[in-house]
């Protein structure tokens, strides 16, 4: 019966996990995707009730297929596809990740980038040292 199991690359990239298939599919390679503890290939079919955990570091969130696919949906249908059950201690880590900012850079491997420079300068403000914008003004 149609509907009843699906590719996992393809369910990945139907339920918006991942961009692309390709990139599902070298996820799934890479040993980023398991389900019940063991490592999937691309075309490992996944069948409702399942638990897909997905490695996108620093987090591993975890899914409940309630419904497998693979034709892409709209992102409003989404809850129909999935539950997530990701362990709140993963969100948390995440949430710690984000307000740290610059996780992914080792000390002292070179000058900030754009976006980097922006959320300093945003994070630093003229008001913060005691300048007024009335003081430049001379």
């Amino acid at each position: 019966m149609p509907g009843t199991t699906a590719r996992i690359d393809k369910w990945l990239w139907a339920a918006r996990i991942y961009k692309t298939r390709s990139i599902a599919a070298d996820a799934c390679k890479n040993g980023r995707i398991t389900i019940n503890g063991t490592n999937v290939k691309p075309s490992h079919v996944i069948k409702e009730g399942e638990v897909v955990s997905v490695r996108k570091p620093p987090v591993t969130y975890s899914f409940r297929v309630l419904k497998t696919i693979e034709q892409r949906v709209g992102a409003k249908l989404l809850p129909e596809i999935y539950e997530n059950v990701t362990d709140p201690k993963q969100l948390e880590l995440l949430e710690m990740s984000r307000i740290s900012g610059f996780v992914d850079r080792a000390r002292g491997t070179g000058r900030p980038t754009k976006k980097e420079r922006r959320q300093i300068d945003a994070f630093v403000e003229p008001m913060t040292f005691g300048f007024d914008d009335e003081d430049w003004d001379d």
